[in-house]
């Protein structure tokens, strides 16, 4: 794989924040899994929040994890599907992430991307979703959620 350098990092510049939100009752490893499938989302639309090769001074190279935080934050069931009502909006100037149950049941993604298109993702239970996009619309939505801890 290559790497585009044609990727402009942001390194922690611009009106950008990052927010996941998950079921703190899954077990661990499911927790840990959504975390890391959510991130993955949000890192592929948002590439410039990474990216940035670094190299420390006995040469060894690595690309940064990201250059902003982001919160894992606590949300039942509920409260999920009511952040995916008030985020689901399409625009231009932030993203929704989610990961509906259904999904692990599911062993590709190509059987995700069918069968998605006959669900209705505001009526599935959710595991966790991630929002990335200006501060005052990420936290306008989570600002009463707790860390996870």
């Amino acid at each position: 794989m290559t790497v585009n350098d044609d990727i402009v990092p942001l390194r922690g510049t611009g009106d950008l924040r990052f927010a996941i939100i998950v079921d703190p009752q899954l077990a661990s490893g499911l927790l840990a899994n959504t975390v890391a499938t959510i991130a993955i989302g949000l890192g592929a639309r948002h590439h410039g929040a990474g990216n940035v090769r670094m190299t420390d001074s006995n040469g060894v190279t690595i690309f940064n994890s990201a250059d902003r935080p982001v919160p894992i934050l606590q949300a039942d069931a509920a409260a999920l599907a009511s952040l995916l009502e008030k985020a689901h909006a399409p625009s231009t100037d932030h993203s929704v992430v989610a990961f509906p149950a259904f999904a692990r049941s599911l062993h590709s993604f190509e059987e995700y991307e069918s069968v998605f298109p006959e669900r209705r993702l505001m009526t599935e239970k959710l595991d966790g979703i991630g929002l990335c996009g200006p501060s005052k619309w990420v936290r306008s939505l989570t600002g009463s959620l707790k860390l996870l801890r």
